[in-house]
């Protein structure tokens, strides 16, 4: 036990910076024009009476986090509301531990009663992860380490059996084991394998075109991408309730990949489905008529509902054919036990839903012989520092999605002159040597980013 090593919360900044995208994203029924991102710097304390500050950032994304038929504007001003209140709150929480510690306690104990009336659990979550995540990046700058050197024995005063439960059918125990030997036993790579999201809007040929595409430099069609960033791994956003659809775009993605040089593929269906036999027809007519893209297809991502326990749909006929990844779902372990029952066998990770759920969720998932990825929110500026540092220290099926430079790549332009190979794509990889340092290596003193006034909050 290290309770010389504690800290505590004790200041909190927010601050709004407003992004629009240069092509529109559809998510589900919504398409994207424009978000919020949420930066926050956290001061923490140690025993010693030392303070260190740390960053988190975090996209809002009101389409993911809250499918609704109320407006956009009201649900994207709730999230920023709950945001305010989170970063009032913080700074009182009188709490010493470990940012795991912490960070868990208040998941469990305190951000249940933020929630505006009808918010989602999974949005709240997404309004509290840059508050943990400049948490854990605090507490890395407070001793003067790499936050994922601290996420074991000699730093942390309890092991994972005080967060984590096996399942039932299994021998598992978490007992005297911690994060960390849940890693990749070499997880400092300098590259990892990027995936590019086709969008349901994105043009795939010149016939896509409908001449109120941006001429800004960057890509439009999906082969002018793939030639300029080398890509290999392309994620294909569907429809979910459209079949025809949904198989003509996989093969004529796939076509395209194959004209390029593509090697992987994987589908997305916005939880829209509600019938496994959907997928399962999907994928048995893609095996027969195209089995080649059948083959390249690595992995199925949450097709289903969001809310296992509202939903709790027997997923074991599509995990038969492909690997079947929680995403919208797998808001922490729990959830991830309810999934692996009815027959998911895979996970994607996201930083949004908190560094402390991302890293608990991850272990309980390898414990469990369940594979994992790390998925994007469409991270710009700071959000994607965290997001590519999680995909590298619990290895993924394959790399990690990263789409922020095709949907705002100007928006990153102050981060990307510190990490250029973190905010473009080049031989198919993201490049992660410029990451260094205390915390998650963001390196913020060298990042010429000028802030908006911070908001006023209510102590």
């Amino acid at each position: 036990m290290t309770p010389d090593r504690d800290c505590r919360p004790v200041a909190a900044e927010l601050y709004f910076l407003p992004v629009h995208t240069r092509m529109p994203l559809k998510f589900g029924a919504e398409t994207v024009e424009y978000v919020t991102c949420a930066r926050c710097r956290i001061t923490v304390e140690g025993r010693d009476g030392r303070r260190a500050s740390g960053w988190g950032e975090t996209p809002l994304s009101v389409t993911w986090v809250w499918p609704s038929d109320r407006p956009y504007e009201e649900r994207h001003q709730a999230l920023q509301e709950c945001c305010r209140r989170l970063a009032a709150h913080w700074p009182t929480l009188d709490f010493w531990g470990h940012p795991m510690e912490i960070g868990h306690h208040f998941i469990e104990k305190q951000l249940p009663s933020f929630p505006l009336p009808g918010m989602p659990w999974l949005a709240a979550l997404v309004c509290n992860s840059l508050f943990d995540i400049a948490l854990h990046d605090a507490y890395g700058h407070l001793h003067g380490v790499d936050i994922y050197e601290t996420y074991q024995r000699e730093w942390m005063n309890h092991d994972l059996s005080a967060y984590l439960s096996p399942a039932e059918d299994t021998a598992v125990s978490f007992k005297g084991l911690y994060p960390s030997d849940f890693f990749q036993p070499h997880a400092h790579p300098n590259a990892l394998p990027a995936w590019h999201l086709v969008g349901g809007l994105d043009p795939l040929t010149q016939s896509d075109l409908t001449g109120n595409e941006p001429e800004d430099g960057y890509p439009v069609l999906l082969g002018d991408w793939m030639e300029r960033d080398g890509l290999t791994c392309l994620k294909i956003k569907l429809r979910g309730n459209d079949y025809a659809w949904d198989y003509d775009r996989i093969v004529a993605t796939g076509n395209i990949a194959l004209d390029r040089g593509g090697t992987w593929l994987t589908t997305d269906f916005n939880c829209m489905v509600t019938d496994p036999a959907y997928v399962t027809r999907l994928l048995d007519q893609l095996r027969d008529e195209h089995p080649r893209l059948y083959g390249m297809l690595l992995y199925v991502e949450q097709p289903f509902p969001y809310e296992l326990s509202d939903h709790p749909i027997d997923v074991h006929s599509v995990s038969a054919r492909k690997p079947l990844f929680l995403d919208e779902s797998a808001h922490d372990w729990k959830e991830i036990r309810h999934g692996r029952a009815l027959g998911w066998t895979g996970v994607a990770l996201k930083t949004c839903k908190t560094q402390t759920g991302a890293l608990l969720s991850a272990c309980w998932a390898r414990a469990h012989g369940m594979t994992l990825m790390v998925q994007d929110l469409t991270n710009p500026m700071l959000a994607q520092i965290p997001h590519v540092r999680l995909a590298a220290q619990v290895g993924t099926i394959m790399g990690v999605e990263t789409n922020g430079m095709q949907f705002y790549p100007e928006a990153s332009l102050a981060e990307a002159h510190v990490h250029p190979g973190l905010y473009q794509r080049r031989h198919g990889c993201l490049d992660l040597s410029s990451l260094h340092g205390p915390g998650f290596g963001y390196r913020t003193d060298a990042i010429e980013r000028q802030l908006p006034p911070a908001e006023p909050l209510d102590v």
